[in-house]
């Protein structure tokens, strides 16, 4: 997700029908300028070269978002509810284009949370996340803290930097009041939403966290873009 002003223009984007490794390739309707989806530069145009703005997201199922966010409102264009792609995710082709680069630390498809920052990169295996859906780490400059639901698949990536106070996280008993699960930091004790990244019981109640932008993604698409990328490792013990 990006945002759409530039040079103080406001942009409006379409599909071109081109692909970049796979990924799609947006055109902007002011200046027909191309734009890798995947990257968010432009990469033929009058604005070749411009990075548009990186806005966090969240890739989650519609009753989790509900949950957290409840007078939501949803773009509904109508027609049939269901996911043309559903084949593709069980077979094991890579895109239309292929994989560019082959990379079996995970299988082709695995998904991944891709951490793309402009001083680091950081991949987190669903996998592994499955068994440790709490981690603390550090990508580049930013200290981070990433937490996974394993019943909705939903992940998320959060500063740990709270009021100039670094905070480590672990697994809560219970849940959040939004549903999902709960976890505490080791400092003052408060008791956070993984998924909605906000303090609900103890010191710090109310404060909220700032989400870092990531993107849960297939393996091949992380590995064709970023080779040899790091990967987050779960502790040897």
């Amino acid at each position: 997700m990006y945002a759409r002003e530039i040079e103080g223009r406001e942009l409006t984007f379409g599909v071109s029908g081109k692909l970049i490794m796979n990924a799609l390739v947006m055109y902007d309707r002011q200046t027909d300028s191309l734009w890798s989806q995947f990257l968010g530069v432009a990469v033929d145009g009058e604005f070749s070269g411009t990075r548009l703005e990186p806005l966090a997201s969240t890739l989650t199922s519609w009753v989790t978002w509900k949950s957290l966010h409840p007078d939501t409102l949803v773009l509904d264009q109508g027609g049939e509810r269901f996911d043309p792609y559903s084949r593709y995710y069980l077979d094991s082709s890579a895109g239309v284009l292929g994989e560019r680069f082959s990379d079996d630390r995970l299988g082709t498809k695995e998904f991944v949370l891709g951490v793309q920052l402009e001083d680091g990169l950081q991949a987190y295996a669903f996998r592994h996340l499955s068994v440790h859906p709490v981690v603390n780490d550090r990508v580049g400059s930013t200290d981070l803290a990433v937490f996974f639901d394993g019943r909705q698949g939903t992940v998320a990536a959060w500063d740990r930097n709270v009021e100039g106070q670094l905070l480590t996280f672990s697994a809560a008993e219970g849940v959040a009041p939004d549903g999902g699960p709960a976890v505490v930091d080791d400092q003052t004790g408060t008791t956070w939403s993984a998924l909605g990244g906000t303090a609900f019981a103890g010191e710090l109640t109310g404060t909220q966290l700032r989400q870092v932008t990531a993107t849960p993604m297939f393996w091949f698409a992380w590995t064709d873009f970023f080779p040899s990328a790091p990967l987050w490792e779960p502790p040897s013990n």
